[in-house]
């Protein structure tokens, strides 16, 4: 039973722990987990879970960090990825990525707001939630996983490989301390031309794979006004995001040219569809094919779990009652409820709800527009002040 003695006592409890808090922040940003090498900075979330009490902390074969607490028959996992994206040119930064600081009250680092920010309030929340009876019916999961190269994957291998299936998850993604309940999908493809290398003198005996994929690029940047929409997940998006070149020499002729293509998804949207929209653009012919990418890199620990690079759209209902039940918290804790909202990016949410049906919210300090930049970023009171709902959710589901 939620009453205003528990509200006061968890709101008690976080004040207390306010600084462990965010110095448990600072400890995970200072530890660098770029190309999802997690290893140190899950063995220190490990450390503070044992710290606080959980019943038991693990490794999975992927190299993920878990923590189990509690005992009840409702599964419910709080999912933070620990990795991050590179700090890109060092000279971009104004501080160290790594060590940070703090202006104004907002912790600026890499990994403050995508996602290290959440870790610290979903553990500390979920040991809370277990001393004032807020678990009880209820077993609490910290999932803390690599997920940049590839959404979804490490919830998949979760599931499949792990045998752990829980019935509720709340993604720590940033939501500007709002609960989200969805985003658009993603499919990635490629474009492979092959052309014929010469020597750049004689350009004329070659066939440069470059110029092929000059209309296909073209063709692709003129495609949004056509492609779906959706009155909450928005309008789908394309985007080339990258080029290779295989030459001989930059004197050469290139003869070959591969673009990736980022294609964000709406309702409706199938995949086989996008990459047909792709083939149309192409026209018929055998020296350039699109196709949708495969991941098969293995983890740090050499553990691989192959997927195709589709990640489903998803959406839950505003009246859902779990997100009812994120709303509520934030009504029960600030006396006002917590607006809903989505996310514009991708996230874990392909996986749990988009392929395996698991109700799914999201809720974090942070807004999304900080992710990947040299100003990556997050209000430390809202970092403690998330520890609170972290808390009382479980009490509610």
């Amino acid at each position: 039973m939620v009453d205003a003695a528990k509200i006061s006592a968890i709101q008690s409890r976080v004040a207390e722990q306010r600084e462990d808090i965010i110095q448990f922040l600072k400890d995970l940003c200072a530890i660098p987990s770029y190309d999802s090498k997690i290893r140190d900075v899950c063995e220190r979330a490990a450390a503070e879970m044992q710290k606080l009490g959980f019943d038991k902390v693990w490794f999975d074969q992927m190299g993920n960090i878990v923590g189990k607490i509690g005992d009840g028959p409702k599964k419910l996992l709080y999912d933070s990825h620990l990795d991050t994206v590179g700090i890109g040119d060092p000279d971009s930064w104004e501080w160290d990525p790594f060590k940070g600081k703090v202006e104004n009250g907002v912790f600026f680092a890499r990994g403050a707001c995508d996602e290290k920010n959440s870790s610290p309030g979903m553990i500390y929340g979920l040991a809370m939630a277990r001393d004032l009876g807020l678990l009880d019916g209820v077993t609490g999961y910290y999932f803390g996983n690599m997920e940049e190269w590839c959404d979804g994957i490490a919830p998949h291998a979760l599931v499949e490989a792990e045998g752990l299936r829980p019935d509720l998850v709340v993604i720590g993604e940033p939501t500007k301390m709002q609960v989200y309940r969805g985003h658009k999908g993603r499919v990635e493809m490629q474009v492979v031309a092959k052309g014929k290398s010469a020597h750049a003198a004689s350009n004329f005996l070659g066939d440069n794979a470059i110029y092929k994929l000059l209309p296909v690029i073209d063709g692709i940047s003129k495609l949004e006004p056509e492609l779906g929409d959706h009155p909450f997940l928005g309008h789908g998006r394309i985007t080339v995001t990258d080029m290779h070149v295989k030459t001989p020499s930059i004197n050469a002729v290139p003869d070959e040219a591969l673009i990736y293509i980022d294609r964000r998804v709406t309702f409706g949207e199938e995949p086989q569809a996008e990459l047909q929209r792709i083939k149309h653009l192409i026209g018929d012919r055998s020296d350039i094919e699109a196709s949708i990418l495969f991941y098969d890199d293995p983890s740090y620990t050499g553990f691989v779990f192959p997927v195709d690079k589709i990640f489903p759209a998803w959406a839950l209902e505003e009246s859902h009652p779990f997100v009812q039940a994120g709303v509520k918290a934030g009504e029960l804790l600030w006396g006002t409820p917590i607006p809903t909202g989505k996310w514009d990016f991708s996230t874990n949410g392909i996986y749990w709800m988009g392929k395996a049906g698991i109700p799914s919210i999201g809720y974090g300090p942070g807004d999304e527009i900080h992710a990947h930049t040299v100003i990556d970023q997050v209000k430390l009171d809202d970092v403690v002040k998330a520890t609170e709902w972290y808390a009382l959710l479980p009490g509610l589901v």
